[in-house]
């Protein structure tokens, strides 16, 4: 059963929701949409609302046995994840964090590797509630389609990336995540033209990350993760975390999830290329009409001479 973690505080608030872009095609912006036009209400009733949900996991806790113990998951999902949400809600109430999606509350404390104090906490949220949706019960396999094909392209061969993606998961020191991304390699560079990814650029990659950090701060796509901070996996593994990752691939991974991430990561690429493209074009036609004005006010034009 789901638990909501919420602080409130009274105050005057004027009626009114300015719509937020997060992390768009992930199943959670549609859980932070629900919360936030919920908490609006509550604002213009005279309450400001800091709510970020603990969500369950798509599945019973019980769903993963033998690989995946319902008690871990009563530590792990019932008393971790939910203090994070406990305690992020407690740091970003009455704040301008306040009913901003988890995505952009991520980015915004991440700072640029600057740390503010509610990232730990909103990241861990995030990264959770990704975690679960990373597995399902009879999981494990290979995937099909179009994922399959960029792994092939991208790592090889399917038994390359798993071997590597294990890799990493066991060789990420202390506690972390490891995850499989789609990357989009747009230079970021102030004083330039930032040229546009060629299909060549856009790849997947493995990556690690340690405590909470995860890969929306790089701005890149998760598309799977598998959490090795110690309580993931203790009482089922205990300091066996090479085996845990193993059962993790083989048993316990959605490639179904994994695919469709893929899928909205690749179109939100693709719109993100038609937004710079029609926004180099307008500049192109605004300096086009500022060049054409000039030459018509040239004080030193034969017309200008003439009168």
């Amino acid at each position: 059963m789901a638990a909501s973690a919420a602080a409130t505080i009274a105050t005057p608030l004027k009626c009114g929701l300015l719509s937020s872009q997060g992390f768009s095609g992930s199943t959670r912006i549609l859980q932070l949409k629900k919360n936030e036009k919920r908490s609006v209400r509550n604002a213009c009733r005279g309450l400001i609302t800091a709510k970020i949900d603990l969500s369950p996991p798509p599945y019973s806790l019980d769903a993963l046995e033998p690989h995946m113990s319902r008690e871990t998951f009563e530590y792990h999902w019932g008393k971790h994840h939910r203090a994070y949400v406990d305690n992020l809600n407690k740091q970003i109430v009455g704040t301008e964090l306040d009913l901003k999606p988890l995505e952009e509350i991520i980015v915004a404390t991440y700072n640029k590797g600057d740390l503010l104090p509610p990232f730990n906490n909103a990241a861990q949220v995030w990264n959770h509630d990704f975690f679960w949706g990373s597995m399902k019960p009879g999981g494990g396999g290979e995937p099909s389609g179009e994922l399959l094909r960029l792994i092939k392209r991208d790592f090889g061969s399917f038994e390359v990336f798993v071997n590597e993606f294990k890799a990493a998961a066991a060789t990420q020191f202390g506690s972390g995540w490891a995850w499989l991304v789609y990357k989009a390699n747009r230079l970021d560079v102030g004083n330039a033209v930032n040229p546009r990814p060629t299909d060549e650029d856009k790849k997947l990659a493995i990556v690690k990350s340690p405590n909470a950090v995860n890969p929306l701060v790089w701005d890149y796509s998760p598309l799977l993760t598998v959490d090795v901070w110690e309580h993931a996996y203790y009482l089922d593994f205990q300091n066996r975390r090479p085996d845990y990752v193993s059962t993790f691939m083989e048993k316990l991974v959605s490639w179904d999830a994994v695919s469709a991430r893929l899928e909205a990561a690749m179109a939100r690429a693709a719109e993100r290329e038609k937004e710079e493209e029609m926004k180099k074009t307008e500049a192109e036609d605004n300096l086009t009409d500022s060049e054409a004005v000039e030459m018509y006010l040239d004080p030193d034009s034969e017309d200008s001479e003439a009168t």
